[in-house]
């Protein structure tokens, strides 16, 4: 299982790069083989505002559908297009090109609740 050290992590299972005040977010290595075959990804929240621990939308796999959870306060501005097309990067690449979504952090501080990878390896037994 990759859990790159540079990341944080929620106990949902979303990870978050941090890049000043705009994060990117996707679902982890452990997440997607959880899921198995994702075939869908769908955000309908783009130029919403949402706190920590909202929903900000779901992803199907060929087993079942889980929500996401937005891991800071926030602005989505952005989501990752291409997934509309091609689910299984979540699967290929979950950490690159299956990125899901940019927001930017209303409250920096946030991102001091989140996990190490450390504390993420730990927490799936890993």
């Amino acid at each position: 299982m990759n859990v790159p050290s540079e990341l944080k992590y929620t106990k949902d299972h979303e990870w978050v790069k941090v890049e000043g005040d705009i994060i990117t977010v996707g679902i982890t290595d452990f997440a997607q083989g959880e899921l198995g075959d994702i075939v869908y990804v769908e955000v309908d929240t783009v130029d919403e505002t949402l706190d920590a621990e909202e929903i900000f939308g779901t992803v199907e796999a060929v087993k079942t559908v889980s929500d996401l959870f937005l891991p800071v306060s926030g602005e989505i501005i952005e989501f990752n297009a291409s997934l509309e097309d091609e689910p299984e990067k979540v699967n290929t690449d979950p950490y690159g090109e299956g990125w899901m979504i940019k927001v930017k952090c209303s409250d920096i501080s946030e991102l001091d609740n989140l996990l190490t990878a450390e504390e993420y390896t730990e927490l799936v037994g890993a």
